[in-house]
């Protein structure tokens, strides 16, 4: 059985991976770099659980053999040649390593091919993952108000981890994309291959984040060594972070939702907007909230009259100065005393260079 430091290097080298599972177990939880090419489709999968449940190991063999035999077998076989004349270092898995797998690599060595099996299937190679959890590096906490360009700001370090884009979600009632967010077990699996790449680094830097990320939430390791790390705090004037702001969830999104919704733009792109003000009506209080939400629906208004987003500054400036700041405000102040650096982007970039280079 591969050991832990071996199934690391998987990870590290991107090494490219067959996974013969049904779609239905891909889809809960995978790899970046795993296809799924299974050798039970979900309902030959259900039908051989249940002969399983019902007469043992041994009958559910021979009614997978029957269920996956002919044509359908020989697609099958034909998709992980494919797959293994341009990844010709691939690997193969299924759940735990066991019968599926086991025969999917007799069909192919049938076939002149060696495939490299994983002992443990997914389940040890998701262990060895989450070891990496358990062991983190160093970490550095980027902070700042809400618009002070966290994410783009890190994109400079080669020792940075993106929790957002793993997350697919800006991290706030505004930060839904159109594409959905990663299963649970994805963001994990993705989150523990990044910090398996960049362990060669003294420390790593991450943006402030609450415990969830849109739908998915910090593993709670991570959420533990991030609230006792150190804080380098980014400054910005609320006229640059309103200007940061309208470009990506305004300009940006609208672009966004045009080239996907066209005709409908228009419709979804204020229930995005309307559904986001009304997620925080109680944390803002009936009196701001109504305020904001009717800026956002004056602003909807003008962008449909006269093809101008501009008016969406305005409700931005008003939800910053009523909502984010003075949150931010609240929760920064009980971390003030790991906050080790605060000003311009060119103040906290020089001490982040000072202490990623000679460790935090």
């Amino acid at each position: 059985m591969a050991n832990t430091l071996d199934m690391q290097a998987i990870f590290r080298e991107d090494i490219p991976l067959i996974d013969v599972r049904a779609p239905v177990e891909f889809d809960a939880g995978a790899f970046s770099q795993a296809s799924n090419l299974p050798i039970l489709n979900d309902t030959q999968r259900e039908q051989v659980g249940i002969c399983y449940s019902a007469s043992g190991p041994e009958a559910a063999i021979r009614m997978g053999h029957d269920l996956v035999s002919g044509k359908d077998k020989a697609n099958k076989v034909a998709a992980w040649l494919a797959f293994l004349r341009e990844h010709p270092n691939a690997m193969l898995y299924c759940f735990r390593g066991g019968q599926r797998s086991s025969i999917a690599c007799e069909w192919l060595k049938t076939e002149g091919h060696n495939v490299p099996k994983i002992d443990g299937g997914y389940k040890a190679l998701r262990r060895c993952l989450l070891s990496t959890m358990e062991n983190l590096p160093p970490l550095i906490i980027v902070a700042g108000k809400t618009g002070s360009g966290k994410t783009e700001f890190l994109q400079q370090f080669d020792q940075a981890i993106d929790l957002e884009g793993i997350a697919n979600h800006r991290g706030s009632a505004f930060g839904g994309h159109i594409s959905v967010q990663p299963t649970q077990l994805n963001f994990e699996n993705e989150l523990s291959v990044n910090f398996l790449k960049l362990a060669r680094h003294p420390s790593i830097l991450v943006e402030d984040e609450g415990r969830m990320i849109g739908k998915v939430h910090l593993p709670p390791p991570l959420q533990e060594k991030m609230q006792n790390a150190p804080i380098a705090l980014l400054e910005d004037s609320i006229e640059m972070r309103t200007e940061r702001i309208y470009q990506e969830y305004i300009e940006l999104q609208w672009r966004e939702y045009e080239a996907h919704f066209g005709a409908l733009a228009v419709d979804e792109f204020s229930r995005y907007l309307l559904d986001a003000v009304d997620a925080i009506r109680k944390r803002l209080g009936n009196t701001a909230h109504s305020d904001v939400r009717n800026s956002v629906l004056a602003a909807l208004k003008h962008h449909q009259s006269t093809e101008s987003l501009e008016g969406h500054r305005n409700w931005i400036t008003l939800l910053l100065s009523e909502y984010y700041d003075p949150m931010y405000n609240y929760q920064l102040e009980k971390k003030s005393s790991r906050i080790k650096v605060a000003g311009s982007r060119e103040l906290v970039t020089d001490w982040l260079v000072s202490k990623t280079e000679y460790g935090a």
